[in-house]
């Protein structure tokens, strides 16, 4: 009966044609299987450790973070609405939300960012900077993203995230006071059916603030280009987990008077460190599902894990280098990871594993927004098939484990040299150009 009810479900998830049925069976129908992807993704294990690594990250690196962000606002006169902000995040934790708070605070306050001088300034903006770099690269993981930002690249964009992200959501949260407290609003609220719409806005205002601090968050960080859509709809999940986590973590609290006789004043530091773990799991869970939502043809094999034959990553290393090649000395559009996947058949798991390298190898470079367009290194003429051959060959080998670590008799290490010789003789005097 199980492995029935297990095969219609897989029958509707997996073979059901969305354009054969309405609207809103497709919209059904995907966000299973964009579930059914998330799902598999965090029986991995890896959301958990990301989000675990993060913890130890901000915990680290909060304090510089609100010391800069302080310095930022106080410049615009809203530094005042740093602890009310940060109370409203740490909400959840009740009563030790508000001590925990007030502690950062009081942390912020001692650091004098004007009296560091120029280089506790640098390590200060640094500390900063590693946090949005370990955030990125928690990003990039769940978007199977390999070619990272360059420094130039990072610096900017981590720095203007930095900078003007606290002040547009402190912006956020003082206009919203000023319209809950306004003469007008009050006005309104005294007029029927304008009171009760207003009031409903007025409860959903936290969600929708929190919806779009989630989608700018998608869109931003993961180093490719995120759809808004994609982003959205990640927002929108991870905004009702939050609160629904909230609200149970809330719940926790209240009977977590056992857990404060038995830790003592470390308790608070302990939930403090759970809740920050579940906001980060929340998060990467919705970059997840946008992941999912903006790539659907990744949800099936997603869990699978690649394995390619030797013949296959010499062929693939051949044949990309030829596709490159090709349109290099044409002059025409450089390729991206996609659309090679899409050239290729080959998914973009497996042609990670052949593209780095390539690009190690210094056979491949890349350029163009991002780094996410893949050239030849040097002229056509100089790449030599022995090259690329010998690249796909030593694909995931390791300084630390090789062919060489291998102990065999002297027999075996001939019958390898033989064979290398063979494939060289192959090969000889043919280069990139010759297959363009």
């Amino acid at each position: 009966m199980f492995n029935e009810t297990q095969e219609k479900i897989s029958e509707l998830l997996w073979n059901t044609n969305l354009q054969k049925v309405n609207a809103f069976q497709a919209f059904l129908i995907q966000a299973l299987r964009i579930f059914y992807g998330t799902f598999h993704e965090i029986k991995t294990g890896l959301p958990s450790l990301r989000a675990m690594s993060l913890v130890y990250t901000t915990l680290l690196s909060i304090v510089p973070l609100l010391a800069v962000s302080f310095s930022v606002l106080k410049g615009f006169g809203v530094h005042n609405e740093l602890e009310p902000t940060l109370n409203s995040l740490l909400e959840p934790l009740g009563e030790k939300g508000i001590q925990i708070s007030h502690q950062i605070i009081s942390f912020v306050d001692n650091m004098k960012v004007g009296v560091l001088g120029s280089v506790g300034l640098l390590l200060l903006i640094f500390t900063v900077l590693s946090l949005v770099k370990k955030i990125e690269s928690a990003f990039n993981a769940t978007w199977n993203i390999y070619v990272t930002r360059n420094i130039f690249q990072r610096f900017s964009n981590y720095l203007s995230v930095i900078l003007v992200g606290p002040l547009l959501l402190f912006t956020s949260a003082g206009l919203t006071a000023s319209f809950n407290s306004s003469a007008v609003v009050d006005k309104f609220l005294s007029i029927e059916p304008f009171g009760t719409i207003l009031l409903f806005l007025g409860s959903l205002t936290p969600y929708i603030l929190t919806t779009i601090s989630f989608t700018v968050v998608y869109l931003l960080i993961p180093n490719t280009k995120v759809k808004f859509l994609s982003a959205l709809y990640g927002a929108v999940v991870a905004t009702i987990l939050w609160k629904i986590t909230g609200s149970l973590f809330t719940a926790f609290i209240v009977d977590s008077t056992k857990y404060t006789a038995i830790y003592s004043s470390f308790a608070i530091l302990i939930i403090f460190m759970i809740w920050i773990y579940m906001s980060w799991l929340i998060i990467l869970i919705g970059s997840s599902i946008s992941f999912y939502h903006q790539n659907p043809d990744r949800i099936s094999n997603k869990s699978k894990i690649i394995r390619l034959s030797c013949r296959l990553r010499e062929k693939l290393a051949l044949t990309l280098m030829q596709v490159i090649g090709h349109s290099f000395h044409n002059n025409e559009p450089p390729w991206t990871i996609k659309t090679l996947a899409k050239k290729t058949h080959i998914s973009e798991e497996a042609l990670m594993i052949i593209l780095p390298e390539l690009l190690s190898s210094k056979l491949l470079t890349v350029t163009g927004e991002d780094n996410q367009h893949y050239l030849p290194s040097q002229s056509l003429e100089n790449i030599t098939l022995e090259m690329i051959i010998d690249a796909a060959r030593n694909a995931e080998e390791t300084p630390s484990l090789g062919p060489d670590d291998v102990d065999s008799v002297q027999q075996v290490n001939e019958t390898l040299q033989c064979m290398d010789k063979a494939i060289s003789d192959a090969v000889k005097n043919k280069t990139l150009r010759d297959l363009v």
